[in-house]
């Protein structure tokens, strides 16, 4: 400080915001003030994600992949309100599906058929269930009276719904126990 003071200049110092560096002006009149600079963030660049896609095309109709396996599946989207059945990767036939209230929801998973009953009678709530096709404790696919009179309107305690009698009889005289069953949203 003493060679500055001896020229007669005043010494400023000005920090830069976000670089922290200080700077000396040895002349009595330049009192200037350096101009803000905003810090920059630097961002380093991500590698893009990679999503393996959960679901395939099949015809018309999206699939989740699971459903497309070897031999017969019942593919049941609870987003689109649809059963698909599949029979070697292949969409065959195709209902109108309705799932279960908010306090007695209808499983998401993968299951097998592990039992079937074609004038099944609910021991818990007493109603028919036919083309009953269990495949989660007491979770089935079958025909509902009540969805075909209804519609959306009404929902099951936790069994997937079926609107048209034909169809789940023609799909019940297809499907074996041990058959696959695939409950998603998607």
């Amino acid at each position: 400080m003493g060679i500055l003071r001896k020229l007669g200049a005043t010494l400023t110092a000005a920090a830069f915001v976000g670089v922290g560096a200080l700077s000396a002006t040895t002349t009595a009149d330049a009192v200037t003030v350096a101009p803000k600079v905003a810090p920059q963030v630097v961002v380093a660049p991500q590698k893009a994600a990679t999503v393996a896609s959960s679901s395939a095309v099949v015809g018309k109709y999206r699939l989740d992949k699971r459903c497309l396996t070897k031999g017969r599946v019942l593919c049941i989207n609870k987003k689109t309100r649809k059963l698909v059945y599949v029979v070697n990767g292949k969409a065959v036939q195709v209902a109108d599906a309705r799932f279960g209230a908010r306090k007695t929801p209808t499983r998401n998973g993968v299951f097998k058929v592990y039992r079937k009953s074609k004038n099944h009678v609910s021991s818990l709530y007493h109603s028919k269930m036919p083309y009953a096709m269990f495949f989660s404790g007491g979770q089935a696919v079958h025909y509902s009276s009540d969805f075909k009179a209804r519609g959306y309107n009404g929902a099951s305690h936790g069994c997937v719904n079926i609107r048209d009698k034909n169809k789940i009889a023609w799909i019940f005289a297809r499907i074996k126990v041990g058959d696959k069953v695939v409950v998603y949203s998607g």
